[in-house]
């Protein structure tokens, strides 16, 4: 496979040099900040990016303080607290985008944050705690255990809160690719998935960049070129 190096130095020439390269990639992550998230910023982040998969970002984000209003605040123990009939009415509800679905997603994920709150000490200090190189686990674990929380909302949600993760865009996936991993241009086999955690591993122990730093910059180093502003501008760190 190429090295990391290789793959760097490729993402600095399209877009404009190393020093433009790291304007781009924004501050490493930390998740010790991770750990201090309340569990409200927790549950109110898995719904934006389920109410965010399939449907225009932007539209989600202009109307996320109605969300936050008809939603309480995302408190857990005050969602756990409300009848049938406040669920109910959120299906009619203008404030935010009814969706039955989404909204069921919702309730059920507010069990999950108190139950390992409770049992964690905070939600956001079991995802800090989780180990950085088995992000696959973290995934599988509230693909299986959340609501509307697997593929590709798993690894936003991450990256939402700033937990130091990668995100299997087709522009990365494409850059591992030509990088020399073999695995499917839409990689959701476990075979595939542990592949690519492997290798990042690897490349992290090798450069001590963050995951985010090398999604990032495999994204950059593949697929259609965007200058820096429209990077900017999408909020992703070229990610998506």
């Amino acid at each position: 496979m190429k090295s990391f190096d290789q793959i760097q130095s490729l993402a600095a020439e399209r877009k404009g040099g190393e020093s433009s390269l790291q304007t781009l990639l924004g501050t490493a992550p930390s998740n010790a900040v991770v750990a201090s998230l309340t569990d409200d910023r927790i549950l109110s982040a898995m719904a934006e990016r389920i109410f965010s998969a399939g449907f225009v970002w932007r539209v989600i984000r202009q109307k996320w303080p109605g969300f936050e209003e008809a939603f309480l605040g995302f408190e857990p123990k005050a969602l756990l607290f409300q009848p049938e009939e406040f669920w109910q009415d959120l299906a009619s509800d203008k404030r935010i985008v009814r969706n039955a679905q989404k909204i069921k997603a919702v309730r059920e994920n507010a069990v999950l944050v108190d139950r390992v709150s409770t049992e964690h000490n905070g939600f956001g200090r079991f995802l800090a705690d989780w180990p950085k190189d088995d992000q696959i686990g973290l995934l599988a674990y509230l693909n299986k255990n959340g609501s509307r929380m697997g593929g590709a909302t798993g690894q936003y949600f991450l990256r939402w809160i700033g937990w130091d993760g990668f995100i299997l865009s087709k522009d990365m996936v494409a850059a591992l690719i030509q990088a020399g991993l073999e695995i499917a241009d839409a990689p959701t086999s476990k075979k595939d998935v542990q592949q690519i955690q492997q290798v990042l591993n690897r490349w992290a122990e090798e450069t001590g960049l963050s995951y985010t730093h090398m999604s990032r910059v495999l994204a950059m180093s593949s697929g259609d070129n965007y200058d820096a502003e429209t990077i900017r501008n999408r909020g992703s760190g070229g990610d998506d």
